[in-house]
């Protein structure tokens, strides 16, 4: 092999590779969504969980991507690992269409259209026509189309390069005598998982497999044992996508490999037993492309047969080798944002929701255990919030990161506007976290300084209290439920919070010259007062930016621009929270 043979090879590879990821990579952007969203909606039935899996990893063209997804979906807490199992079970089987594809090479025959079907010819066709259609089309949809055919014509453009750099091999007595060595079972597994491992993908070490069986030098005895090994070989991608992942999803790479050496073993018991007792007739014949896809499709779809009715089995498996551990709050709940899923922002922007409220049950918590340490002091309420505040500041932390992630994505749409919705919540609901937490310093000061504030400011507090309070369920409850309805309330709600800061502070400073409140007691008063308003103001905040992305506005218009303080529904609304908050208040002063 000279070495223009050598870099037509070399070259020959690399196309093939790029064309399969581009072919993929397009397929994913076209219709990538909506199979993730079929996956996150799958149900316990094995039957369609294998279909489904077969079905996915057909369009995006790798097994290793499928089972890197359904990971993401377990570490995400999406699917459980039953239900994945079948997913994983049947992206094994859909693998092997990229070599049913190719075995079109094979076809030789005079007729036009059999002729046309065959890669030499379509190849350069898919090339010419995808490449201007990429050039002219205005679309992404346009793109991503034109982006299969141009892959899938480079695809085939690289195996015919390989072919033609392999031909010359068929009379090299070096050649022969390493594959005359391949005839040993286990040396042809090695070698068939040491080509997948450097490759990265089955699909593409049972391609070049595919084209090197043009010399006619490779035979059944040996093809079979190195599909095996190239099936076992891809396990080692997967494994390296579940490192840092959580039980589950290292469960699902643990069971992977188990069926992967499992079916590795029954067929080569079952093929040399046969072949010792009986003898295959086709043992020592050369094999073309369509018995190298045969042999590759059977193998992973008798696997799946064998080991469907044994799941449950492959999960106590692997839950006695990936045991379990103690995981954080922090840490479970920010799993679900994998990396996984940024190339699929829909996805991806699902799962920041998720985390999202989250935050917002945290907030709503935290304000409900800090608020009651402001009348009776609780360590354990403390404690909780202190618990509570370390995750909604790794939260914010973690989440604006995958966030700008996600923005690199070029997002367009509706996507573009709950990025950037999300980047200015998940700011206010930590603010939140901060002033329930200043709430417990209050808190904390007053019990170890012995201050306690008079019954007229217990009194009035409870009344703020409960409209910030109601503030805050709005709030969650109008962002959870994205009901624009809820969100006009929060404006005159707010409007009235502010008023009776005012009218506490006028309140207090009465006392004190009444000498009804301590000058350090009326100190920590005032911080609460403080720390409620700003409160009111976050939800303003959350709120406002809900009703623009609701409505497709800008997030630079003000509160009477997206509340319309003029109307009669906000003049009401607004009446309303008068007398149930502040008319009590004014009742206490006459």
């Amino acid at each position: 092999m000279d070495l223009q043979s050598i870099l037509t090879m070399l070259g020959g590879i690399g196309l093939f590779l790029y064309g399969m990821k581009l072919m993929g990579q397009s397929l994913e952007r076209f219709a990538g969504a909506k199979m993730e969203k079929t996956l996150e909606r799958l149900t316990s039935s094995r039957g369609k969980g294998v279909l489904l899996g077969a079905g996915v990893t057909a369009v995006i063209q790798s097994s290793s991507a499928t089972i890197i997804m359904v990971i993401g979906f377990l570490n995400a807490g999406i699917l459980k690992l039953v239900q994945a199992v079948p997913v994983i079970m049947g992206a094994n089987i859909g693998t092997t269409v990229t070599a049913q594809i190719l075995r079109l090479g094979d076809l030789d025959n005079e007729n036009i259209i059999l002729q046309l079907l065959k890669p030499a010819s379509f190849a350069p066709i898919c090339v010419v026509i995808g490449a201007f259609v990429m050039l002219i089309a205005k679309k992404n949809k346009s793109r991503d189309k034109a982006g299969i055919a141009v892959g899938l014509g480079i695809l085939f453009i690289g195996m015919n390069m390989m072919e033609s750099s392999f031909k010359p091999l068929a009379s090299s007595p070096e050649f022969m005598q390493i594959f005359l060595v391949l005839t040993n079972p286990i040396l042809g597994v090695l070698a068939g998982m040491g080509v997948t491992i450097l490759l990265q993908s089955s699909s593409a070490s049972v391609g070049v497999l595919q084209a090197m069986s043009a010399t006619g030098a490779i035979t059944f005895s040996m093809a079979a044992p190195i599909i095996i090994g190239q099936n076992i070989g891809k396990c080692v991608t997967v494994l390296l996508a579940s490192i840092g992942t959580n039980k589950n999803s290292r469960r699902a790479v643990c069971i992977d490999i188990t069926m992967s050496l499992l079916g590795a073993v029954i067929f080569l018991i079952a093929i040399y037993a046969f072949q010792g007792i009986i003898g295959f007739s086709f043992w020592d014949t050369p094999v073309n492309r369509g018995r190298i896809a045969d042999f590759h499709t059977l193998f992973n779809l008798v696997t799946c047969l064998i080991m469907l009715p044994f799941v449950n089995g492959l999960i106590t498996i692997s839950k006695k080798v990936v045991k379990e551990k103690n995981v954080s709050k922090i840490d479970e709940e920010l799993s679900m944002l994998d990396p996984i899923f940024v190339t699929t922002p829909s996805i991806a922007l699902e799962q920041c929701r998720k985390v999202m409220f989250n935050m917002a049950a945290t907030v709503m918590e935290s304000y409900k255990l800090s608020t009651e340490c402001l009348f009776t002091y609780k360590q354990d309420n403390c404690d909780k919030v202190r618990e509570n505040e370390d995750f909604l500041d790794k939260t914010e932390d973690v989440l604006g990161e995958y966030l700008i992630k996600i923005t690199e994505q070029h997002l367009v749409g509706e996507d573009n506007r709950l990025a950037t919705e999300f980047m200015h919540t998940v700011g206010d609901f930590e603010r939140i976290g901060d002033h329930c937490m200043n709430f417990i310093d209050v808190a904390e000061f007053n019990e170890e300084q012995g201050i306690s504030f008079s019954n007229e400011a217990i009194h009035e507090m409870e009344y703020l209290q409960r409209a910030v309070g109601e503030a805050l369920t709005i709030t969650a409850t109008a962002y959870q439920e994205e009901k624009e309805s809820v969100t006009h309330k929060i404006g005159p709600l707010e409007d009235n919070v502010d008023y009776m800061v005012d009218i506490l502070k006028s309140n207090h400073i009465d006392r004190l010259k009444r000498g009804l409140c301590s000058n350090q007691g009326g100190i920590s008063y005032v911080e609460v007062l403080n720390n409620m308003e700003r409160i009111s103001d976050h939800c303003m905040n959350i709120s406002t930016h809900l009703h623009q992305r609701l409505h497709q506005e800008d997030l630079d218009s003000h509160k009477s621009e997206v509340f319309n303080e003029g109307s009669d529904e906000y003049k009401a609304m607004t009446v309303y929270y008068e007398k149930q908050y502040i008319d009590p208040i004014k009742i206490q002063q006459i």
